[in-house]
């Protein structure tokens, strides 16, 4: 099953001609989730053939309109396109307002429902769950209340080894119990044991998203191990000064937070618009944790 994440923005507060503002399109499990939906995000959505009626749930990071101000947009194309199903949208607490607000001005009545899930300033812990992925979120550190997630596949079933399945002891009411883990005693006292009959399921994998943050080493225990971290890396150390100031990171910092939560790879965004591209960002980073990159719109990363 694909896990793919699908950069729509890459760019920091201003848009640049090449950049546009952070969101990203992620795949898993067969659901579509948006992390969060800068202006343009539809516009980047039709590019990158990223379908707007199957998304299931939209992740907000924080409320700077880098990060939310096409929300709105989106849904009433949503609206203009006869999406009948229902949307999730986790979101800092007051979005909720601001969205009704601006539908109810628009005069924008939708035929679906939305169900908002606000999270309250330092919120950690699971925000979303279903058989197959979870979602969690914890705190970062900005200038206002900001939320970073993990997208997380749940374990799977073992599998049947297929060359057993004929076994003259086995009954198809055993292969529920032995993929579960379960071994089967029989009545003659014999025992057909689960890892005998089935492999090992896929490790389940995971992925970070960590939007506007300063350096902060309390991320590292909520994105550790995980096979891809998104850290926000808006300046390199030259701008250490400014990335202080302003809430923000360095592309050095953020290569600090992926080696100490070993994870698999780290991926660099959110770049100010005075850097044409991020190079710099990745030679930095690469000096400290050389699976490093930085992003550009249009790339889609598979999590293997």
């Amino acid at each position: 099953m694909k896990f793919e994440v699908t950069v729509l923005g890459s760019s920091a507060a201003l848009p640049t001609g090449q950049r546009n503002s952070t969101a990203q399109h992620v795949f898993c499990q067969n659901k579509h989730i948006l992390i969060d939906c800068g202006e343009g995000t539809q516009l980047q959505m039709r590019k990158y053939n990223i379908s707007f009626q199957r998304l299931n749930i939209i992740l907000i990071s924080h409320l700077h309109g880098d990060h939310f101000f096409g929300l709105v947009g989106l849904i009433s194309t949503m609206m203009l396109l006869g999406r009948n199903s229902n949307l999730t949208v986790i979101c800092p607490k007051g979005l909720k307002d601001i969205v009704l607000m601006q539908l109810e001005i628009g005069y924008t009545k939708l035929n679906f429902d939305i169900d908002f899930i606000e999270l309250e300033p330092k919120t950690i812990g699971c925000v979303y769950e279903d058989k197959s992925i979870q979602i969690t979120t914890f705190p970062l550190k900005h200038r206002v209340p900001t939320h970073g997630y993990v997208i997380r596949e749940k374990e799977k079933e073992r599998s049947m080894k297929k060359e057993l399945l004929n076994h003259p002891q086995l009954k198809i009411e055993h292969i529920h119990r032995l993929k579960k883990g379960e071994d089967i005693h029989l009545e003659d006292g014999s025992v057909l044991l689960s890892k005998e009959f089935t492999d090992d399921p896929a490790k389940p994998k995971a992925y970070a998203f960590c939007s506007d943050t300063a350096y902060s080493e309390q991320i590292v225990d909520f994105v550790k191990d995980v096979d891809m971290l998104y850290h926000e890396a808006t300046f390199t150390e030259i701008h250490e000064d400014l990335a202080r100031k302003t809430y923000h990171s360095t592309a050095k910092q953020a290569a600090t937070i992926a080696k100490k939560a070993n994870v698999g790879r780290l991926l660099m965004g959110h770049l100010s618009a005075r850097y044409t591209d991020g190079k710099l960002h990745e030679e930095e980073a690469m000096a400290i944790f050389p699976n490093a990159c930085y992003v550009n719109d249009g790339m889609c990363l598979s999590i293997e």
